[in-house]
Formats: C-alpha cells, sequence, structure tokens
C-alpha cells in the first residue's frame, strides 16, 4: 500500500483500521505461507508447551509493539519513500502476527492480554520517531530490529529440542527483522544516541518478562 497519494486523515483513518485489525481483527499480510506448515507437531509435556506458549506470546506482542511502531511512524514520516517502506515492512511483520497467533492455538494459549498497551505506548514513540524525522525514523527501525533479533535468538535457545513448528516460525521471523534492519540502514538511517538505546531496552525487557505470563 502506497500512503503518498492519500491525505493526513484519509492516512489516519487508514492506521485506525490496520490498528483494530492488529488487535482485534485479522490483519492485512503478504500472505506468505507459513514457515511451520510442513514440520509435523511433537509430543512435548505440559512444562514444555507452557514455556514454549510463553516464549510465543512474548513473540507475538513484540510484533504488535513493532506493527504500531511503523504504523506510527508511517503516518508522521515526511517523504514518501520512508512511509511506503514503513508500509512494506509493517505488512510482513503481520505475517508475523499471524504465524505467532496461529502458533499460541495449536500450544492451547492466548496472546498477551496487555497487547493494547503494548500497541498505544508502540504507535506514540512511532509517531513521534517520524515527526522528528526521517532519519530519525529509521534509526528507530534499525534499533527495534536489532533488539528483536537478539530476542528471537535467545528464545530459539530456549524453545524446547522437538517444538519445531515454533522454531521454524521465529527463524523466519529472525531473518525478516534482520532485513528490515538493513533496508533502514541502507535508506539513511541515523544512530540514535545511547541514552535512548539503553530506555529502548528497558522498555524491551519489561514488555518481555511481563507478555510472557500475562
Amino acid at each position: 500500500m502506497r500512503h503518498r497519494h492519500y491525505s493526513f486523515p484519509d492516512r489516519l483513518l487508514m492506521e485506525l483500521d490496520q490498528g483494530l485489525r492488529t488487535l482485534f481483527g485479522r490483519p492485512r499480510a503478504t500472505e506468505r505461507t507459513n514457515p511451520a506448515g510442513a514440520v509435523p507437531d511433537a509430543e512435548l509435556t505440559e512444562g514444555e508447551r507452557s514455556h514454549a506458549a510463553g516464549l510465543m506470546r512474548v513473540d507475538h506482542a513484540g510484533e504488535v509493539c513493532a506493527q504500531a511502531l511503523y504504523q506510527g511512524q508511517a503516518l508522521t514520516a515526511r517523504l514518501p519513500g520512508v512511509r511506503d517502506r514503513m508500509a512494506r515492512a509493517a505488512q510482513e511483520e503481520n505475517d508475523h502476527l499471524l504465524w505467532c497467533e496461529q502458533r499460541l492455538a495449536e500450544l492451547g494459549s492466548h496472546k498477551s492480554w496487555l497487547n493494547p498497551a503494548w500497541y498505544a505506548g508502540s504507535l506514540a514513540i512511532g509517531a513521534f520517531a517520524g515527526w522528528a524525522g526521517d532519519k530519525w525514523s529509521l534509526g528507530f527501525v534499525v534499533e527495534t530490529e536489532r533488539q528483536v533479533v537478539r530476542h528471537l535468538d535467545d528464545h530459539l535457545a530456549q524453545l524446547p529440542p522437538g517444538d519445531g513448528r515454533s522454531r521454524a516460525i521465529l527463524e523466519r521471523m529472525r531473518e525478516d527483522e534482520a532485513r528490515h534492519a538493513d533496508t533502514a540502514l541502507e535508506a539513511g538511517a541515523a544512530p540514535l544516541p545511547e541514552p535512548v538505546r539503553r530506555l529502548m531496552g528497558l522498555v524491551s525487557r519489561v514488555m518481555t518478562r511481563t507478555a510472557y505470563h500475562l
């Protein structure tokens, strides 16, 4: 979806629709095949299933945050090319949302009950980043995706050895997130100040520890 032909009120309504889809409906995705589709499910103990579900719930909540961040940036970004990059990345993040949600259902678990709060906070951060300037907006993308990659690496190490379906999803997500960071760098992202990166890391840790249980 390209935003350059729409007025700001139009884009606002479009992002509102996308936000409602993210939280309560089926978001618009690229319709890529779920990477876990051909992977057989394994017999997991109750403890392994609970732990895998907690990790996938965190990853789903992280994708809600990423979606909101991209939407906020797309809403306030100045250059149409930057808005287009945000829109495409957001659509790919929707794939991740659907894959994680499907896996949570298979594990007999639920999405984070605090997703609306994660979404609202990330939308505000994304909108502020876009308002600050495109190079800073892209810098937020780079740092966000790098932190997501580190979380995914940690979760891949923690997954029960037999949970190949969750592993296939997280590995594809990691590949996409690293590419999003590279794309933002190539588009002219500015490195964020160290205090900002530390604050983002702190917020991320709070979300991660909370979403695992809630």
